[in-house]
């Protein structure tokens, strides 16, 4: 009879230890599971890298002074370290796990430069960054630089190169000499590996054309400021 009119009292003072208990227990549960469970690893990004190199004699120079390779541009939406495909008519896509390690500019400005100095074209080759002063100037627009996956894979890059010349004579044009060069090449596969493969082998076309174009096209190069 005393038990029973306990009972109530007993109840109210055990339920928030009941409650405490529960929550020990379905935490130890949670920790328990979740060491049980296996970890996902990080998604990874691999980086690429476009490089060429020339092969054979270098030529004989075309001006006894040198050339810097200004500024390289890139047409959006190419000018990200991602690739990018292209998959119908009007639909690109960027590849967030799969991106170059330098800029698209970087790369190929430094592989114009690389190539032009170990070609001999002109007396020497440097990059912006350096302060020699710029007798000639030879400066690029990358129009298309992607994967094109409409149809079979091809790799397609796309360059207009300019070169100009300082001048004091207001009348004289500074740009010699401009042209565009585009190649599409056909990839073994649809891996990325085969993509950067397919890049190096347009870019290596591209500035054989450059340099030939240098020698075949006769260019009236004027004389430097000063001499």
């Amino acid at each position: 009879m005393i038990l029973k009119r306990l009972q109530p009292f007993l109840w109210q003072f055990l339920q928030p230890l009941r409650s405490a208990g529960l929550i020990l227990f379905t935490g130890v549960t949670v920790v328990f599971l979740n060491a049980c469970t296996p970890t996902r690893p990080a998604d990874q990004i691999t980086d690429w890298l476009v490089s060429v190199k020339r092969s054979g004699d270098p030529r004989k120079p075309i001006s006894p002074v040198w050339l810097k390779v200004g500024t390289v541009s890139v047409t959006a939406p190419f000018d990200g370290k991602s690739l990018v495909y292209r998959l119908s008519e009007g639909r690109y896509e960027k590849d967030f796990y799969n991106a170059y390690i330098a800029l698209p500019n970087e790369m190929f400005a430094n592989a114009t430069r690389t190539w032009l100095n170990d070609a001999g074209v002109f007396r020497l080759t440097v990059d912006q960054s350096n302060g020699f002063f710029p007798y000639y100037t030879l400066q690029a627009h990358v129009e298309e630089f992607y994967g094109d996956y409409r149809a079979k894979p091809e790799a397609v890059v796309s360059i207009q190169y300019f070169l100009t010349a300082a001048s004091t004579s207001k009348a004289a044009s500074p740009i010699i000499f401009t042209s565009r060069y585009s190649q599409r090449i056909a990839l073994a596969d649809n891996s990325r590996a085969a993509l950067i493969q397919g890049y190096q082998q347009a870019l290596t076309a591209i500035l054989q054309q450059l340099e030939a174009d240098f020698y075949q096209k006769n260019l009236q190069l004027p004389a430097p400021l000063g001499k």
